[in-house]
């Protein structure tokens, strides 16, 4: 039962879970969210259909109605279940995972995450116990429904003129194809990378935060003068962005970005939300503006909460994640492309290009996530958090999902994968020299006493 984690459900198919996990957590949400009907979607993997079938059938057993959406991004699930009213939903994929890997992302009514410890984990100790799961005593349908159009006309309410435009874009052979071309169009001012649907995943695996799945769209924008690369992961609940040099643009920068379309031209003031990750610059570029910045956890099962809770015009994650208000307070790939392609685009009536703009933005030297493979992965963190400490005071300290801790001219963030076996270590300083130091003193101490690898 490995596939199960903080934010959704998700392993190699055939081996951390199989069909019967997916009938029995198909039987199991109508129970858990207390729905009668369910909408259901699934990205383009080879498994999908398969898993599709068994999470139909084990609704279904439980008594509930399946309304069936066929191929669909996660956002698009997301838009189904709050547009439409649904108080249950799950999209089949595992994102920008492998082919082998397939998942289920789950939602409830307006749109809001199921994950581990709101109704995953109890899923998770139903199918551990071994609890039954008889038919139904009147089963229920399957209907099908398009929602396709409906989610496209609302997503063209925020395109605005983009046509002075040059754009290269790669949809990874996912499930951006879906609506890509029917939402920037087709020309030669727009260049399209790995678009068809291919749930093999042949020309890079559908996760644009690892370089070398950039590197065809980074010669593509070069190649053909776009002012903007942009590459969406495997379900399009991602996207991230290459400025007109052909360089990759850390995700935060652009939650600082969108700062010119929210507040510079809806002229919108209120709360913006940041992972733990994210550089200082973010809210030293924001704060100016009349924006209030709150940190919080990373995953959509903790960010999306909290954009609610604190009713947050939008936010964003290191990971390529951008939340919105506007999209019931969560993620979409799409929407995020639309607003900051609009922002491009003012850029150069401006005559301004977008490494300019993000430019105005950078204050800092940045490490990158750095990952340790550590077994004591707790032990580790208090040692780094000890021997920082211990040289100078923090200016500030958080320790909810790892710590960080910021000092005058440095901060680093340690904290543990939800997901993989690993400790992410990040730092930014106002110099290169104590970058470099503080990196090479954190790598030390790990694999000196703690046999990281």
């Amino acid at each position: 039962m490995g596939a199960f984690h903080a934010y959704d459900i998700r392993g190699i198919y055939g081996k951390d879970w199989d069909r019967e996990t997916a009938y029995k957590v198909g039987y199991f949400i109508p129970r858990l969210l207390r729905a009668d009907k369910v909408l259901v979607g699934r990205d383009c993997r080879v498994s999908s259909p398969e898993v599709h079938d068994a999470v139909v059938k084990g609704i279904n057993d439980a008594g509930a109605d399946v309304y069936d959406i066929g191929l669909s991004s996660t956002p698009m699930v997301y838009f189904g279940t709050a547009n439409y009213g649904f108080d249950a939903s799950v999209q089949i994929t595992a994102s920008h995972n492998p082919a082998e890997y397939n998942g289920m992302k789950v939602s409830t009514t307006d749109a809001q995450a199921v994950g581990f410890d709101a109704g995953l984990g109890q899923i998770k100790a139903w199918i551990d116990e071994g609890v039954p799961t008889p038919v139904a005593e009147k089963r229920g349908s399957v209907y099908q429904k398009e929602i396709l159009e409906d989610y496209l006309a609302f997503m063209r309410k925020f395109v605005e003129d983009l046509s002075g435009l040059t754009i290269a874009m790669d949809l990874s052979n996912g499930m951006a194809n879906l609506f890509a071309k029917r939402i920037f169009g087709e020309g030669p001012a727009i260049h399209y990378l790995f678009d068809t649907l291919d749930g093999r995943f042949p020309n890079h695996e559908p996760n644009p935060l690892v370089e070398k799945n950039c590197i065809p769209l980074e010669e593509k924008v070069r190649e053909v003068g776009a002012d903007a690369g942009v590459i969406y992961d495997g379900d399009a609940d991602r996207v991230m962005f290459i400025d007109e040099k052909g360089t990759f643009i850390s995700p935060d920068l652009m939650i600082a970005l969108m700062g010119r379309y929210f507040v510079g031209k809806r002229g919108l003031k209120g709360i913006v939300l940041q992972d733990i990750r994210s550089s200082k610059a973010v809210g030293e570029y924001l704060e100016p503006m009349g924006c209030e910045m709150r940190t919080w956890k990373v995953g959509r099962a903790f960010a999306a909460a909290k954009l609610r809770e604190i009713d947050g015009i939008w936010g964003g994650e290191l990971a390529g994640h951008y939340y919105f208000r506007d999209f019931f307070y969560s993620d979409s790939g799409l929407l995020a492309s639309i607003i900051l392609l609009n922002i491009v685009a003012d850029l150069k009536k401006e005559g301004r290009t977008l490494s300019d703009a993000i430019a105005e933005i950078v204050k800092y030297k940045n490490s990158g996530e750095i990952n340790f493979r550590i077994e004591d992965k707790a032990g580790a963190m208090e040692a780094v958090k000890e021997l920082f400490t211990s040289q100078e005071k923090p200016t500030a300290f958080m320790d909810f999902d790892g710590y960080r801790v910021e000092f005058p001219d440095w901060w680093f963030n340690i904290r543990p994968s939800n997901t993989e076996p690993y400790l992410r270590f990040l730092c930014e300083a106002k110099s290169d020299d104590l970058l470099a130091k503080k990196v090479a003193e954190t790598r030390a101490l790990l694999t000196e006493k703690f046999g990281a690898k």
